[in-house]
């Protein structure tokens, strides 16, 4: 008997344990549920206000060669942030420079066949006003009976001949003119390539890819880095057509990160497709065309961008929010935590 009641026992101990486990499931299923219903609720996007999954993407920009060179120096590293007008890249510019140098020497010997040029100008004139004085006084002797016709004549063609000669000489003086500048004007292209070869940075940006290294000979519209426009960064999010036909452009948005959820940044409607994307473009009903989705573009204001430059990171998943009336609050889960600009941010505000 006393086994069989031990045994009992044991069995009772084994049924409220159970009984327990599922107790404890049951608790914890329905904490879970509760918990997922309270945080849904409270993060819910009130009437209003449109929403979309998207990434923060940047403008990327090329750093390319406009002549065919060899690369000399590749100056900065993928992920390094650089300024505009920052020489990155340098390319190797010794054929150029001993054609500059050829260039320069032509522009001297120019310069040289100019002087050349006024120096027998001057002396062409000098010769016509000494020809002008002989015939003068060839005709004054002949008045007076102490010259002849003859020589008369003689000092008159000798006046047209040296005034000939100074319109030829004048002539030269502009082709050594115009021989100067072509000289000059080869300097300078040749003067621009090699600054040319010097590839600075167009924007404020980080180098996104490093495409090219010391000894590659890059083409003609060759790349050499690809930047990322840290001071043109937005999101993309995609709408129903009902939503994106309310959308004004400058419209105040908001933006989240999947990593940081509880930061939240402010933007603004810079851009709405015309065209629907990922949809039939022949649409005849009305549930079809509910089914179509705009692109709404979400800019970064440059002020904040200039404040978390070294937080920027292209490719992270997120989500925005775009306000359909201004009259519309945003909940309190978006309007705390926010990034927002240095100075006022009002709607409609362009990249300053």
């Amino acid at each position: 008997m006393s086994k069989i009641r031990e045994r009992m026992a044991k069995s009772g101990w084994k049924k409220t344990l159970m009984k327990l486990a599922a107790l404890v499931a049951v608790l914890g299923i329905a904490g879970f549920f509760t918990y997922r219903h309270i945080k849904g609720k409270k993060s819910a996007v009130p009437e209003g206000i449109a929403w979309g999954n998207g990434r923060i993407e940047g403008k990327e920009v090329d750093v390319a060669s406009k002549l065919a060179l060899k690369v000399k120096e590749v100056l900065v590293d993928e992920g390094q942030i650089v300024e505009p007008g920052q020489v990155v890249v340098k390319m190797d510019t010794v054929t150029l420079e001993s054609e500059l140098a050829e260039a320069t020497e032509n522009v001297a010997s120019a310069r040289e066949q100019l002087a050349v040029a006024k120096a027998a100008i001057a002396r062409s004139k000098s010769e016509i006003e000494l020809a002008r004085i002989e015939k003068s006084r060839s005709k004054k002797l002949m008045e007076e009976n102490a010259g002849s016709q003859r020589e008369f004549d003689v000092r008159s063609m000798a006046l047209k001949s040296t005034t000939a000669g100074l319109a030829e000489e004048t002539a030269k003086l502009e082709v050594a003119k115009q021989q100067v500048k072509v000289a000059e004007a080869n300097v300078a292209t040749i003067q621009s390539q090699i600054n040319d070869a010097t590839l600075m940075s167009p924007v404020r940006g980080r180098v996104l890819y490093r495409l090219a290294e010391p000894g590659e000979v890059l083409a003609a519209g060759g790349k050499a880095l690809t930047l990322v426009n840290l001071d043109d960064i937005y999101m993309e999010i995609f709408l129903p057509s009902e939503q994106a036909a309310a959308i004004a452009i400058g419209t105040e948005a908001r933006f989240t990160i999947d990593h940081e959820p509880d930061r939240v940044g402010v933007g603004f409607v810079s851009f709405v497709s015309p065209e629907a994307q990922f949809t039939p473009k022949e649409v005849e009903t009305r549930s079809e065309r509910e089914k179509l989705m705009f692109r709404v573009k979400i800019q970064v204001p440059r002020d904040v961008l200039r404040q978390y430059t070294e937080f920027i990171k292209t490719g992270v998943r997120g989500v925005g929010y775009v306000r359909l009336k201004d009259s519309v609050a945003w909940p309190g889960w978006l309007d705390k935590n926010v990034v927002r600009p240095s100075g006022e941010f009002t709607n409609r505000q362009a990249l300053r």
